[in-house]
């Protein structure tokens, strides 16, 4: 008998991983409360996402190669001169992008259950299996019918709110909240969009983060970040990207609204016995621009790809170190990215005069082939040391000029 895996949650980070242990022949459980759930986030996918992880095309609603930075005094600069023939940024509505992914793990072997889990018994040993309780929708009843599962490993992909995280006490994490509007366009506006993704920064829009317009199938998302999560901050933040955005957004209708929380930082204790956390459930949500959907996927494929080996392709128990090898590997690989970006963030975000400033600098084509170079491939690109010399240069120059660096 092989060991059973329990992964709670199908989003980018759930199904990613049951897909890894469903094609290694790992008896694989993926629960998903919401089949139909289709999370409000930008969308925004990098180039290598659609290469890694084998995306066809018709997931992608538009492929971006223009971005416009927005700055609080409303200065323009285009970015998206530096990309090569084929690079892109993806745009993709959530429901499209997960379902695909979720049909994936279960056509190659995971078996989909349309429940939720509302409690995770830990054994008292670390050989016994755990126990899941949830709640089967599978006769269509919200309430559903109560049942459990015992699973040797739980892999905990179910979002910010994570139920696992609080059943491993892995400990809590300050988190953002996105709203987003979804509106539809007449053609012409529409039109406008056909290619180009807008982000706006300022106090008006966000306090601390971007304010952004990224175009979909057949609307535009319209929405804001901000860490200040009083429903009327985040009210007057979203009247602001409208107003910022209106000649733009003329005759729009909002077809749908949309509000998520999203981790700041890693949770302290994501792992315990043979539960671990991945995607928003452990916080891999970068700081400046906020990206989550790459990151959360391949963080599930890398924890699932460990299991994987640790043990034997199912043949025998990992352990907590095993699991904690999935950590160090993660780290390693993808520390210094979040070291920069959070950086970036501290530095750039923290006032007009400082957002002024980086806008000013995204005008310059260093500095836009190594952003867009470390978006799509995610790499913190080494630019050869006179080219980063030379950002280094401006970056202060740019702070001077908007008297940013005064504390």
């Amino acid at each position: 008998m092989g060991i059973r895996v329990a992964v709670v949650g199908s989003g980018p980070a759930g199904s990613s991983a049951a897909e890894i242990l469903a094609k290694a022949g790992i008896e694989t459980f993926l629960f998903e409360r919401k089949l139909d759930n289709a999370k409000p986030c930008g969308g925004a996918i990098p180039l290598c996402m659609v290469d890694e992880f084998d995306l066809p095309p018709e997931i992608i609603d538009r492929q971006v190669r223009k971005m416009k930075m927005i700055s609080p005094s409303n200065v323009e600069v285009n970015i998206g001169h530096t990309l090569k023939d084929g690079e892109y940024i993806g745009m993709c509505r959530r429901e499209v992008l997960d379902g695909f992914l979720r049909d994936r793990a279960a056509k190659l072997g995971a078996n989909l259950i349309n429940g939720t889990v509302y409690q995770l018994d830990v054994p008292t040993n670390d050989k016994d299996p755990y126990t899941l309780h949830y709640a089967d929708h599978s006769n269509g009843s919200s309430k559903g019918v109560m049942k459990t599962l015992k699973a040797d490993v739980v892999i905990g992909a179910d979002g910010a709110n994570s139920r696992i995280a609080k059943a491993i006490d892995a400990g809590d994490y300050n988190y953002a909240i996105a709203f987003q509007e979804r509106i539809r366009l007449p053609e012409d506006k529409m039109a406008y969009y056909e290619d180009l993704a807008e982000m706006y920064v300022g106090n008006d829009v966000s306090t601390d983060f971007y304010a952004w317009v990224f175009p979909k199938f057949d609307h535009v998302a319209v929405g804001t970040g901000t860490m200040k999560v009083h429903k009327a901050t985040i009210k007057d933040l979203q009247a602001g990207i409208r107003a910022r955005a209106a000649r733009k957004l003329e005759g729009g209708e909002i077809i749908k609204v949309e509000a998520h929380p999203i981790p700041e930082h890693p949770r302290p204790r994501p792992i315990r016995g043979r539960v671990v956390l991945v995607g928003d459930a452990l916080g891999t949500v970068t700081k400046s621009s906020g990206e989550g959907i790459y990151f959360a996927a391949k963080s599930a494929r890398m924890c699932a790809e460990t299991i994987v080996e640790a043990s034997q392709n199912g043949a025998k128990l990992p352990t907590e170190a095993d699991l904690k090898g999935f950590l160090k590997k993660w780290n390693k690989q993808y520390g210094a990215t979040y070291l920069v970006l959070d950086i970036l963030q501290k530095v750039f975000y923290r006032s007009d005069a400082t957002r002024e400033a980086f806008v000013e600098m995204c005008a310059d084509v260093d500095v836009q082939k190594m952003t867009f170079d470390s978006y799509l491939y995610k790499t913190v690109v080494p630019a050869n040391p006179l080219t980063q010399m030379k950002i280094t240069a401006k970056t202060i120059g740019s702070l001077i000029r908007g008297n940013a660096l005064a504390p």
